[in-house]
């Protein structure tokens, strides 16, 4: 059965050349994607399109939100990434919950919102603090519109207290961080395939 996975990057910075942490924790997560034979086909930096505030799918002129809401879901799996800032997950990313508040409100006949049968695991970086909670933070609205999140949805890395190195710039992955992507790779990958093959009843 062929997966795919598309993965969000919900970095506060919009210059795609520069440099991005997420980027990096997304990249390790893909090679553990590429062991189970699932492409992550694209990472879409969210800061550079213009996703407009609000709480449908389509706030109209200007708003780039409509293509990335079809880009996530044509996709089996969704890699939630973003950045920890004072302590919780940045706003880029709160504003792509807020636009996926809409599925509420669009289901089919069977009460199924369009991310069922959808599986969303989350790449999350930073430095001191900050991880579980910005994972409670993703995966109870993830939950809430629709998404499932398997066991052991979280790949995360984050650097000591008061410090000044970002993931981006270690010499080399964690070993722990590593281990932890092929888990959340594993478990993705089992739950989309069991999902795709039987769909939620609704």
């Amino acid at each position: 059965m062929t997966l795919k996975a598309l993965a969000i990057n919900c970095t506060l910075k919009s210059d795609p050349a520069e440099p991005s942490s997420t980027d990096a924790m997304i990249a390790v997560l893909a090679k553990a994607f590429a062991e189970r034979d699932v492409e992550i086909t694209e990472t879409v930096r969210v800061a550079e399109l213009n996703v407009l505030p609000g709480v449908t799918s389509n706030e109209g002129e200007g708003d780039d939100w409509p293509g990335l809401r079809e880009k996530i879901l044509a996709h089996d799996i969704l890699v939630f990434g973003g950045p920890i800032w004072m302590g919780q997950i940045g706003s880029v990313a709160k504003r792509v919950l807020e636009r996926m508040d809409a599925f509420l409100d669009e289901t089919d006949d069977q009460g199924r919102m369009p991310s069922y049968g959808k599986v969303a695991v989350a790449a999350i970086v930073g430095n001191e603090d900050g991880a579980h909670f910005s994972s409670a933070q993703l995966f109870q609205s993830l939950n809430d519109v629709g998404w499932t999140i398997p066991a052991v949805a979280a790949c995360y890395w984050v650097g000591e207290a008061m410090g000044s190195i970002d993931f981006k710039d270690l010499d080399k992955t964690p070993e722990k961080v590593t281990k932890t992507a092929r888990m959340v790779a594993g478990n993705a990958a089992h739950l989309a395939g069991l999902l795709k093959t039987s769909p939620y009843p609704g």
